[in-house]
C-alpha cells in the first residue's frame, strides 16, 4: 500500500470509521488522477478486512468514477449487505447540524449528492441506504433534520413508494418528500407544465420499442401523441441521463437507426425546440430552487445544441467564461427577475425544498425547460485558476442550503 493512499484511507480506522467520499474521489478524477493505485490498495484493504463497509463503498465509488458500473455497483450490493449506515464527515465546530440523508442503491446518478453541498459546511454528515429488499434499520444516529435524496427513475419508483409508507411519522424533519420526487419524472413534470405562461417545456411523451418502430416505418405518426408534432424531436432511453441515449431525430430513416444503436425498450419523446442565438451558440443554465428561491450554479456555453458543462467550449474559451461570471454576478437581479413567474411556478408544482432545473431562453425571452429532478450533481471543484469567479458564488450557494436545513431543523 502506498504512502499517500494510506494516508487517505486512514478514515476507516476512525471511530466511528467514515467515508473518503465522493467530493474527495471526483476532484481527483476531475483533476486527472490516476485513480488506479487507489483502486488496487483498495481491494487489497477489503481483502483483509472483508467487513470494511465503507472501504467496499468508497471502491462503488471510485470504480464508477473509472467507468466500471459494473464492478462499482457489486462493490455497493457487498458493503449494503455489512452495513446501511455510513459516515461521510464529522465537525469539531461548536454545535454541528446534524443531517442524515436517505438514499438508495444505484450508480452516481441516483441520489441527491448532498455531499457537495455541505462539505465545508458546519454539517455532521450521515448516509443511510434504505431498499425494499433490505430491513429498515432498527436505530439511526440522531439527527436534526432528514433529506431524502432519493432521486427519481423507473428503477427507484417503487423505493420512493416505500420511504413514502412510513415518512409521515419520521420523528424529525424532512427535506423533499418522496410522493413529490416521485412526480418529477420528464413526463409528468411537463404534462404538469404545459399551460403555465412564460414557460416552453415540451409535452413529453413516453412510448415503447415497439411504438417508435412503428413511426419509423411510418406505421404510426408523431400526432399519434402530440398533436400537430412533427420532425425534429428528441429522443431519449428512460431513466438516462448526462446525454446518454439523447438524440435528435429529424426522419423515420434516422430514428430507425437510432433504435439499432440503442438497448431498452421504453423512451420519452418530445419536440425539439431550437434555442440558438443569432451566433448559433447554444446555452444551457443549471439553477436550483430552494423553498423557491432561484440559485444559478453554472451556464455552460456551446456550439452543439446537446449541452453538458464538461463537453462545452468552457475551459477553451475565455470569452465564454467571462459570460458565465457576468451571468453569476447579475443573476439575482436579471435572470432571476427576468423569469420570476416561470420560477415560482415550478416550485410550486414540484413542491419539492430542493430541486434543480437545466434550462435555456427561446429568442422571445421564455423560460426553456430540458429537466427538473432532485438529483442534479452541484459542486465547486471547477479550477480555481481557470474559473475564479466560481468558488465565491457556488459557496453562496452552499451556505443557502446550510441556511435551509437550518430553518428545517430549527437550529440555530
Amino acid at each position: 500500500m502506498t504512502r499517500n493512499w494510506h494516508a487517505l484511507m486512514q478514515v476507516y480506522e476512525s471511530d466511528p470509521p467514515k467515508l473518503i467520499g465522493l467530493p474527495t474521489l471526483m476532484r481527483m478524477a476531475l483533476h486527472g488522477e490516476d485513480l488506479t493505485p487507489l483502486g488496487t490498495d483498495l481491494l487489497a484493504y477489503v481483502a483483509e478486512y472483508p467487513q470494511a463497509a465503507h472501504a467496499l463503498m468508497d471502491m462503488a465509488t471510485l470504480f464508477q468514477l473509472m467507468h466500471n458500473p459494473e464492478m462499482g455497483l457489486m462493490a455497493q450490493a457487498e458493503a449494503l449487505k455489512i452495513q446501511q449506515l455510513y459516515q461521510v464527515q464529522d465537525k469539531a465546530g461548536d454545535t454541528p447540524l446534524r443531517l442524515l440523508v436517505m438514499m438508495g442503491p444505484g450508480d452516481l446518478m441516483s441520489n441527491t449528492p448532498v455531499e457537495f453541498l455541505v462539505a465545508d459546511e458546519n454539517v455532521e454528515l450521515s448516509l443511510l441506504y434504505v431498499d425494499t429488499s433490505l430491513p429498515l434499520p432498527e436505530w439511526v444516529p440522531e439527527h436534526d433534520v432528514l433529506f431524502v435524496a432519493v432521486g427519481e427513475s423507473d428503477k427507484n419508483q417503487a423505493l420512493l413508494a416505500f420511504i413514502d409508507s412510513f415518512i409521515g411519522i419520521w420523528p424529525r424533519p424532512v427535506l423533499n418528500l418522496p410522493a413529490e420526487i416521485a412526480a418529477v419524472a420528464r413526463d409528468q413534470v411537463s404534462a404538469a407544465l404545459q399551460y403555465e405562461p412564460n414557460i416552453v417545456m415540451p409535452q413529453t411523451v413516453r412510448v415503447t420499442r415497439a411504438q417508435l418502430m412503428d413511426l419509423a416505418a411510418g406505421v404510426l405518426s408523431l400526432s399519434e401523441w402530440v398533436d400537430a408534432l412533427d420532425y425534429p424531436v428528441i429522443v431519449r432511453p428512460v431513466d438516462s441521463h448526462a446525454g446518454r441515449g439523447l438524440a435528435r431525430i429529424t426522419t423515420g430513416d434516422e430514428l430507425a437507426k437510432y433504435l439499432l444503436e440503442q438497448a431498452g425498450d421504453d423512451f420519452y419523446l418530445a419536440k425539439f425546440v431550437d434555442y440558438s442565438d443569432a451566433a448559433g451558440r447554444y446555452r444551457k443554465y443549471r439553477i436550483v430552487l430552494m423553498r423557491g428561491k432561484p440559485y444559478l450554479c453554472h451556464l455552460a456555453i456551446s456550439k452543439h445544441w446537446m449541452v453538458h458543462y464538461l463537453n462545452a467550449e468552457m475551459t477553451e474559451n475565455a470569452v465564454n467564461r467571462d459570460e458565465e461570471a457576468q451571468a453569476m454576478a447579475k443573476f439575482d437581479d436579471d435572470f432571476a427577475v427576468r423569469h420570476a413567474q416561470a420560477l415560482s411556478a415550478i416550485a410550486a408544482a414540484t413542491g419539492l425544498d430542493y430541486v434543480g432545473i437545466d434550462c435555456a431562453e427561446t429568442a422571445q425571452g421564455e423560460l426553456l425547460i430540458f429537466e427538473i429532478d432532485s438529483n442534479m450533481v452541484v459542486h465547486a471543484m471547477d479550477d480555481v485558476e481557470m474559473f475564479p469567479y466560481k468558488q465565491p458564488h457556488m459557496h453562496k450557494v452552499f451556505r443557502a442550503f446550510y441556511d435551509l436545513l437550518v430553518t428545517a431543523s430549527s437550529v440555530h
